[in-house]
């Protein structure tokens, strides 16, 4: 059993982030975070310019959540700015949070 600890996520948005949706990472889940990010760049570039707005990230996932039912939940921000979790399907407790700051750095909080 391949042991996950870091999710891709790729989301395109319109000019004015009103309407965004996930895209199909190419390989959407790593043993470790810095795989993850070592592939950021090539996993984007085949949605350049499909979208107004993108907006990739790679954060760390709790490999103990991988045997219970869990969802990722994300959102982008008025200021552009994208929040995403995995988060337990009962929603008692947030497990990973990370954002995508606006000059493309990670920032990373446990919650």
């Amino acid at each position: 059993m391949e042991h996950i600890a870091a999710f891709l996520l790729i989301i395109g948005c319109s000019e004015d982030l009103t309407q965004c949706r996930e895209l199909p990472a190419p390989a959407p889940v790593f043993e470790t975070i810095e795989d993850c990010d070592a592939e950021l760049t090539y996993a984007f570039i085949d949605f350049v310019g499909a979208h107004p707005q993108g907006f990739d990230q790679c954060f760390e996932v709790d490999p103990l959540l991988t045997e219970a039912d869990a969802e990722i939940v994300w959102e982008i921000t008025g200021d552009g700015h994208l929040h995403a979790s995995v988060e337990p399907i009962d929603g008692s407790e947030v497990v990973v949070a990370s954002n995508l700051e606006s000059d493309g750095t990670e920032a990373a909080e446990g919650r």
